[in-house]
């Protein structure tokens, strides 16, 4: 798994990608710097903007959280232009990472296009794994995001990545039950989950949006409305 992985080799490791040294990844920066220069200036900004991303995930293993920031931030304006919201994700998914005073800003309204949009599914667990990360162990807001990673992933995912996600979601919402209410046994996380409203995704799903407003506040650098008006019944 790309993202999951990601995320645990970095707080594994201390920073870097699971068996990549400084050296590899400068090297790797050089390559992405180069393809961004030698992009003509007609070329299709998607496709900068892609590229821009990759370069965030790399300054991030090297601990170049402002430069991260900035580049991811610049990314994610020019793919929601486009409507590409998986890559618009990936960049709040840098930004996040950067760990700077908008980051937290950013993480919201990436879960809000990942639950909103049909993207990678594990790219949606992960930005809700951040959620659960960041915040204290009776919080409510960490039990609902569980249930939107585990409902997403039962929604969107197929064969192999399904099961893998299903299993991993799954430990998920063990974990948050036991750090919220000391759950232990199945009983225990049955009424745990119908105490708080777990099981219905008419009930958690508009929880989901109050704990992304608490995140994001007025910060929103999406027309949210707009993006609402534009979707399917």
């Amino acid at each position: 798994m790309k993202y999951l992985d990601q995320d645990i080799n970095r707080d594994m490791e201390g920073g870097d990608e699971a068996g990549f040294s400084t050296e590899q990844l400068e090297h790797e920066l050089a390559g992405v710097q180069r393809s961004l220069a030698e992009l003509p200036s007609d070329a299709d900004p998607v496709q900068r903007a892609e590229l821009q991303n990759r370069l965030g995930e790399i300054l991030i293993d090297l601990r170049r959280t402002d430069e991260a920031f900035d580049t991811a931030r610049e990314a994610f304006d020019t793919l929601v232009a486009a409507e590409q919201w998986e890559g618009a994700v990936q960049a709040c998914n840098v930004m996040f990472l950067a760990d700077k005073s908008e980051s937290l800003a950013a993480l919201g309204q990436g879960v809000w296009l990942a639950v909103t949009f049909p993207v990678d599914p594990e790219l949606t667990v992960a930005m809700l794994q951040h959620i659960i990360d960041e915040t204290p162990a009776d919080s409510d807001g960490a039990a609902v995001s569980a249930a939107v990673a585990h409902y997403v992933v039962d929604m969107r995912a197929e064969g192999k990545q399904r099961d893998n996600l299903m299993l991993f979601t799954s430990h998920m919402m063990g974990s948050v039950a036991r750090r919220h209410s000391e759950v232990e046994k199945q009983e225990q996380f049955d009424y745990w989950m119908e105490k708080l409203e777990l099981n219905d995704p008419a009930l958690f799903l508009p929880r989901m949006r109050n704990v992304i407003d608490v995140m994001v506040q007025e910060d929103w650098w999406v027309d949210r409305e707009a993006i609402w008006a534009s979707l399917p019944e």
